[in-house]
């Protein structure tokens, strides 16, 4: 029968259940210092191993992806999650992360990053329509910016590969909005092309400092025109804030939207009180849902990166 007690040995609490039985130490052992930086070193290293290898296995095998879910996921989701990176990168020098809600049922939103060298390189896209034919259009533009990406290519060339791919594989003027940047961590420059999409926050010292306005163009399947990529210099310790129209256009039970104020509000409170970025996401996507007091009709995604070393003790276990 299944039980609970106290092993004799280690002392550790234990159950049993059909499947076997397990124990743990619900406190630490006696004389141990909790503040000794040689035994939290050591924890970082088993936490971050432990998480490497849920990450290399989650590919092998169904087990985890069952564990994780609380319900099934409609097809559209199950094909975007696959297609997305981590939802959390840190280095020495930068921390990005992101959020997507609703996770089980997607439209066409999504994102993507990648770090070369000390170049990191965003993306934010948001495809029009809902359900799957908007998923396979932002998957569509997702890959042609990748394989522009990995070809060598710079922003333009990302844009242009996803403006061809649309108009090559639809019919139906479908397109998709999007930020697309590189970001040099050795210098601070920033370089960024808007399609048709919200305009990214930069935030400086916990308080939202300017909308980066340039880089406009056409959505991507749109346009042929000549296109401008923008540049700005951050400072470190800033904090870029990247977001979909799903996020403040939310609507509450009276029609109100959630606003590109309330959101830049929040983030600056959030950003003061020392949160992880991830966790300052999470508070985000939270009070979206909570703004419209019910399912989001529209997905809300979210892209924070913060270039400081501070950012990324944060997010460590």
């Amino acid at each position: 029968m299944p039980g609970r007690g106290r092993h004799p040995g280690c002392g550790c609490r234990w159950s049993t259940a059909p499947t076997g039985s397990a124990c743990w130490r619900s406190s630490p052992p006696a004389g141990v210092d909790l503040a000794d930086p040689a035994l939290r070193d050591g924890c970082r290293l088993i936490a971050g191993t432990i998480g490497h290898l849920v990450t290399s296995k989650t590919s092998y095998g169904d087990g985890l992806h069952r564990a994780r879910r609380s319900r099934p996921m409609d097809v559209s989701a199950e094909l975007l999650w696959q297609l997305l990176p981590p939802l959390t990168f840190a280095t020495e020098e930068v921390t990005v992360s992101a959020l997507l809600e609703p996770c089980y049922e997607v439209g066409g939103d999504a994102f993507d990053y990648t770090l070369n060298g000390d170049t990191i390189t965003l993306a934010i896209l948001d495809g029009v329509g809902h359900g799957l034919p908007a998923v396979l259009t932002t998957a569509v533009a997702l890959a042609a910016t990748r394989a522009a990406r990995r070809a060598g290519g710079g922003l333009t060339a990302a844009a242009e590969a996803a403006d061809a791919a649309i108009r090559g594989e639809f019919r139906d003027a479908r397109f998709v909005t999007g930020v697309f940047a590189e970001f040099d961590l050795r210098d601070g420059l920033l370089s960024y092309v808007n399609a048709g999409h919200p305009s990214p926050l930069l935030l400086r010292g916990g308080r939202t400092v300017r909308a980066l306005e340039g880089g406009r163009r056409l959505p991507l399947g749109l346009s042929r025109e000549r296109q401008e990529v923008a540049r700005v210099r951050l400072e470190p310790g800033d904090r870029l804030l990247l977001h979909t129209d799903g996020v403040t256009e939310a609507r509450d039970a009276t029609g109100e939207m959630f606003g590109l104020g309330r959101l830049a509000d929040l983030a600056e409170r959030h950003i003061r009180s020392g949160l992880p970025t991830p966790e300052t996401l999470r508070r985000l996507g939270q009070a979206v849902g909570e703004h419209r007091g019910g399912p989001l009709r529209d997905d809300a995604t979210l892209l924070l990166v913060e270039w400081s070393p501070e950012a990324s003790d944060r997010v460590q276990p």
